[in-house]
């Protein structure tokens, strides 16, 4: 007579057990679940079965309870005298007594036992998602260092130790970086997010200000140590950045102390974000000064913030000191403003002996030159028709982002003002 066979899910008990790294008392949890839904799905209620997991061994035990009665009206919970004695050979039973009969997992048939496979899969590879999203959402803001796996014109792949992917999205990636196969990269893990149910997906920024103060936390013990803190960082990412930062202790110099000896520090910072040009700048809590600070080697005339808050602050320079001060492409007085959340312009402030009716302000030619062109001028600084033409037309049409026709026309209507 042929063995009958014995069926196990020991298989997927020991992916679970071994490959999966899912706490023992969830495990038995989840499995003890599965089995009951299948009960429940097979006899139309799990209430009165026992399910017993060996995970270890991979084989489950399922004891069915049936209350002895002397007529059965429900045959899935209730059994008669007879029915027990010849189910077990034992009539030392009583009515009222219970009964505890084992059933086998081939009662279920090969396609429940399938069911409970794929139920099992399924939930797996729900707890799997859980705990990929709770490990990466308690390590947000700090810093992944890993291989790059996959480079697309989008975005980059990177691969954890557990094979958990990880996304630098275009955006995220620093404007002109290039990353091939098993380069190693550093980036900060921005956010965690749940699309569509699938696997959480793990955005990683090396545009963020968060990366560029982590990165002076790795480079500068004092940072680490709290004796220097960082109140802000503001980046145009490629291009330049501004970190204010304060010592609490008068024997640190924060700002010496960020940039090392003969830059050591700092240099390899700069490395890692493309060769972004840092400023480290003293911190203060007056807006003023900060702005000072912060527009340096550029001197400062003076500084009108307005009248509130939503006022744009008004930094007054000498001519020669108005390029330095708004820096290429406007990105110095850009990160100016973020550093004190104001939008600033720049106004050049006439040497003295110069007569004010010398100069005709931008907003006199709104009759003839657009006005939104008129705006783009404004924010890199020109407010009058002599700031603009101390300027070379290819400097004003890259600073304020005007197409050449543009600027030459400009150029033609303020230099008419001027002629004989």
């Amino acid at each position: 007579m042929e063995k009958e066979p014995v069926v196990t899910l020991i298989d997927a008990f020991k992916v679970f057990k071994e490959e999966k790294s899912i706490d023992r008392p969830v495990m038995m949890g989840v499995l003890k679940d599965v089995f009951l839904t299948q009960i429940a799905k097979t006899y139309g209620s799990s209430d009165n079965f026992d399910v017993i997991v060996n995970v270890d061994k991979g084989t489950c035990e399922i004891y069915q309870n049936f209350e002895i009665v002397e007529e059965v009206e429900n045959p899935n919970t209730e059994m008669t005298l007879e029915q027990v004695k010849a189910d077990s050979g034992d009539d030392d039973y009583e009515i009222g007594d219970q009964y505890t009969k084992q059933i086998k997992l081939e009662s279920f048939g090969r396609r429940g036992i399938l069911n409970i496979r794929q139920n099992l899969a399924g939930r797996i590879m729900d707890i799997e998602k859980a705990n990929v999203y709770k490990k990466y959402s308690e390590k947000v803001g700090q810093i992944f260092t890993g291989e790059i796996y996959q480079t697309w014109s989008k975005e980059v792949l990177i691969l954890d130790e557990d094979g958990n992917e990880l996304h630098i999205p275009k955006n995220e990636q620093i404007p002109g970086e290039r990353f091939k196969k098993n380069d190693t990269v550093r980036a900060i893990i921005k956010s965690v997010e749940m699309r569509n149910n699938t696997t959480p997906y793990i955005i990683l920024s090396r545009t963020s200000p968060d990366f560029l103060e982590k990165l002076f936390e790795q480079e500068v013990p004092e940072i680490a140590e709290g004796l220097i803190t960082i109140h802000k960082v503001v980046r145009i990412p490629g291009e330049r950045a501004k970190v204010a930062v304060e010592s609490y202790d008068d024997r640190v110099d924060p700002v010496g102390a960020c940039i090392g000896v003969k830059g050591g520090r700092i240099m390899g910072i700069v490395r890692e974000l493309h060769n972004e040009n840092i400023d480290v700048i003293p911190w203060s809590q007056n807006p003023q000064l900060l702005i000072q600070r912060a527009l340096t080697p550029a001197k400062v005339s003076s500084i009108d913030m307005g009248a509130g808050p939503d006022d744009k602050v008004k930094v007054y320079m000498e001519p020669d000191e108005v390029r330095k001060g708004i820096g290429r492409g406007g990105c110095n007085i850009a990160l100016a403003g973020m550093l004190v959340d104001r939008q600033i312009e720049v106004w050049r402030e006439l040497p003295k002996g110069e007569e004010e009716d010398e100069d005709v302000a931008l907003d006199e030619f709104s009759d003839v030159i657009d006005q939104w062109v008129i705006d783009r001028l404004k924010h890199i600084g020109c407010d009058t028709a002599k700031d603009v033409l101390s300027f070379s037309p290819e400097d004003v049409a890259k600073r304020a982002d005007l197409e050449d026709e543009t600027v030459e026309e400009v150029f033609s209507i303020l230099k008419a003002e001027f002629e004989d």
